[in-house]
C-alpha cells in the first residue's frame, strides 16, 4: 500500500457542451512529491483543477485518491478525505483575526459546532492547534490581527494555514505566488519546500512563474490545448522541443 500514489488520473476529460476543454489526461502523483502543472493561457489548467477538486464532474475518465475512486465526488467530501485546494484569489475571512481564521476549519475538522454563542477560547486544544499551524507557516506573531490588516503576502500565508489546519494529504495550489513581490514569492517557495520535506504534505501546484516552477517542482506536467503535451523533470521540460514551441509560439528553435 505504501506504493499507492496519492493521486492517479486515468483518461480524464471535461467538456462544455460539445467543446472538449481537457481530454485524455493521465497522470500519477506519488505521495510527498512536489509536482507542478503548467501551460499557456487557455491550456485547460483551471478546468483540470476544478474537476480534480470536485467543483466540476468529469465528462470522462477516472480519478483515484490514495487508491480510492473519487470520480465525481463533490468538493466538500474530498475535503473530509484529505484533498484540499487553495485558490488564486485569497479566500479568507477579512473581519476575523488570523487565529480565528484558522480556528474555523479546525472546528469543522473536529466536528465542533460554531455559532455566535460559542466561545473559541473554550476550545483550548484547538486554540493550541491553531497556534501550531500558524507557527508552521511563520505568522504566529500576527495571530491577534484582523486578517484584512495584513499585507497581501501574509494573507496568502493565512490561506495556507487554513488549508493545513484540515491536515490534508494532498493540496492543490492554484497560483500560490500570484500577486506577490519577489520577497513574498521567495518566502512562499521556501515554505512549500519545508512543508513538503518536514511534514510529508503532497503539493500539486499550477503556476505561471516558471522560475517558481523550476525551483520547486520535482516533476512537471505540461498542458496545451487541453491535452497533456509533456511530462518530466524540470531539466527535461526545459529542453523539450514541443514545450518550447508551445510557450514561444513559434519553432522549437526560436
Amino acid at each position: 500500500m505504501s506504493d499507492t500514489p496519492v493521486l492517479k488520473i486515468d483518461n480524464l476529460g471535461h467538456s462544455y457542451g460539445k467543446f472538449m476543454v481537457i481530454e485524455d489526461i493521465s497522470i500519477t502523483v506519488p505521495k510527498g512529491e512536489l509536482t507542478a502543472l503548467i501551460g499557456p493561457n487557455g491550456a485547460g489548467k483551471t478546468t483540470f483543477y476544478n474537476v480534480v477538486s470536485g467543483r466540476f464532474p468529469p465528462s470522462k475518465g477516472k480519478i483515484f485518491f490514495k487508491g480510492r475512486d473519487i470520480t465525481g465526488m463533490p468538493a466538500h467530501k474530498l475535503v473530509s478525505l484529505g484533498l484540499l485546494r487553495s485558490f488564486q484569489i485569497t479566500n479568507i475571512f477579512p473581519n476575523l483575526t488570523v487565529l480565528e481564521n484558522v480556528m474555523v476549519p479546525l472546528l469543522l475538522h473536529y466536528k465542533k459546532g460554531y455559532s455566535l454563542w460559542h466561545s473559541l477560547k473554550n476550545e483550548k486544544a484547538l486554540y493550541a492547534k491553531a497556534e501550531e499551524v500558524l507557527e508552521k507557516v511563520g505568522i504566529l506573531s500576527e495571530a491577534k490581527r484582523l486578517a484584512h490588516e495584513l499585507a497581501y503576502g501574509d494573507k496568502r500565508l493565512v490561506e495556507m494555514a487554513i488549508v493545513l489546519a484540515r491536515e490534508p494529504e494532498l493540496v492543490l495550489l492554484d497560483e500560490p505566488t500570484a500577486g506577490m513581490n519577489p520577497e513574498e514569492t521567495e518566502r512562499m517557495i521556501s515554505l512549500i519546500k519545508e512543508l513538503s520535506e518536514r511534514f510529508g504534505t503532497t503539493f500539486f501546484l499550477t503556476e505561471h512563474d516558471m522560475n517558481v516552477v523550476f525551483s520547486i517542482a520535482k516533476r512537471i506536467f505540461v498542458l496545451h490545448h487541453g491535452i497533456l503535451l509533456a511530462t518530466g523533470t524540470p531539466a527535461e521540460i526545459r529542453i523539450h522541443p514541443e514545450v518550447r514551441k508551445a510557450y514561444l509560439g513559434g519553432s522549437a528553435d526560436a
